[in-house]
């Protein structure tokens, strides 16, 4: 496995050390998809920026997606042990981000779906790229319900924290996504740009700040921290009987339960158990087959 550092540079902004830029590469895909090796990849980038570091922004290499989701095809050959090992890996390796005790900011340019939003919700902040006018838009969400399975590193609890948490909830357990602007007014991105340079100026400037303020500074803003409890539960108890029906969308109301009952681990832990069993499913089988079938077409 290749466990070279991503490409990434440093810009002294004039605080306390310099601001990181690690840019997201997979040079053999079009398009950019979290796998074992890029997890492995990202992991030894965090290892080889040492100290003194003044804050950090995660972006994309790749045009029009900033991650497009985890390898369904590399997770659906593995065993349910091995499973387990690679959803405790990127859960260990994005966690990493939430603990950094600088400022961490995604700079979202295309694309982020499943894995990739769950990735950029391990940032402190979000910013976005505005698309150009007759520009196609990006999407952006948990979308693995479409395929009869759930999150696997923290959506289920990331996303309520950072939206209004019944439409959080709704959304998650559906696969509904949202574009940009939509982003913006949710709450889910703190700032939109109208290039990609405007973009990485903002989230320079943004990392060089003082890091956002949360209950539990080593872990990411989820359900499970204090300022978030009560409305999420109240939440989840206002939508279950409008969620979707279905083991899928059952495990995602679970899992924000997990969370909030217990605590992040739990919940991530249960992320775990519920995908591995979920993707064992009639409804998964016959959904990720139809996935496969679409991409080897094109």
């Amino acid at each position: 496995m290749d466990h070279r550092p991503l490409p990434y540079q440093r810009d002294d902004l004039g605080g306390p050390g310099p601001v990181v830029t690690i840019s997201l590469e997979q040079p053999d895909r079009k398009a950019l998809v979290m796998d074992r090796a890029l997890l492995a990849r990202l992991d030894a980038t965090l290892d080889d920026l040492g100290e003194n570091i003044g804050g950090l922004v995660i972006a994309s290499d790749s045009a029009r997606v900033f991650v497009a989701g985890a390898d369904l095809k590399e997770i659906d050959g593995l065993d349910d042990s091995e499973l387990d090992a690679y959803l405790a890996y990127g859960q260990q390796v994005f966690g990493r981000i939430a603990a950094l005790p600088y400022t961490s900011v995604a700079a979202v340019d295309g694309a982020a779906l499943g894995g990739g939003l769950e990735l950029a919700m391990h940032c402190d902040v979000l910013l976005g790229l505005r698309p150009k006018e007759g520009e196609r838009a990006y999407p952006i969400g948990l979308v693995e319900a479409t395929l009869g399975i759930c999150p696997g590193w923290g959506g289920t609890n990331l996303l309520p924290a950072r939206i209004e948490p019944g439409q959080a909830i709704g959304m998650t357990a559906s696969g509904a996504t949202m574009i940009a602007d939509e982003a913006m007014e949710m709450g889910l991105f703190e700032s939109l740009h109208d290039s990609r340079e405007a973009l990485l100026e903002a989230a320079r400037s943004r990392a060089a700040q003082r890091k956002p303020e949360r209950s539990d500074p080593r872990r990411p803003r989820c359900v499970s921290q204090r300022e978030h409890v009560d409305d999420v539960r109240k939440a989840l108890e206002r939508v279950k009987s409008e969620l979707p029906e279905g083991d899928a969308a059952s495990a995602i109301a679970d899992c924000v339960r997990a969370g909030v009952n217990g605590d992040w681990d739990h919940a991530l832990a249960m992320e775990r158990r519920s995908l591995i069993r979920l993707r064992k499913t009639e409804k998964a089988r016959a959904s990720i087959k139809a996935f496969f079938d679409r991409s080897a077409s094109r």
